[in-house]
């Protein structure tokens, strides 16, 4: 008979690193946000520009603010599944919501080109930015980049 020993072990996440910030979410949400205006801001009727330069120009805007629509779902959702726990929720009802909402403005972010959305997305960021912080006991302002 073989001798078995079970060790058993707990962990966050796969890389119990510990450490966790929304700044990569909110700077994505930010480069949402600027392709966005970009793309609202860029005219097909500029002479300095043929049809070839403003497909060009257009579909780089639309690339980044996918990838970045993405990126920033990314890094909400490891917030939402790795750092928040269910102690959390009593001090942020909402918090399911929120996330929730934001992941889904991200998604429409990739498929729209809505100065609108973009800006619900960089409010949501704003709002798990200020629900993260306070879960440490910090006031850390909230800064953009841009």
């Amino acid at each position: 008979m073989e001798n078995t020993i079970t060790i058993q072990a707990f962990a966050h996440c796969d890389g119990p690193c510990g450490v966790y910030d929304p700044a990569s979410a909110r700077v994505a949400a930010e480069a949402v946000q600027s392709m966005t205006k970009k793309m609202v801001a860029l005219s097909t009727g500029d002479a300095d520009k043929s049809a070839a330069s403003y497909i060009n120009t257009m579909s780089r805007y639309a690339a980044i603010k996918e990838e970045e629509a993405q990126k920033c779902k990314d890094e909400l959702l490891v917030l939402w599944t790795d750092f928040f726990k269910p102690q959390h929720l009593e001090a942020n009802p909402d918090l399911h919501t929120t996330f929730w909402m934001a992941a889904k403005l991200c998604s429409a972010c990739k498929v729209e080109v809505s100065e609108q959305h973009a800006q619900e997305l960089m409010d949501a960021v704003e709002a798990i930015h200020n629900m993260f912080w306070a879960t440490k006991g910090r006031d850390v302002s909230w800064v953009r980049a841009s």
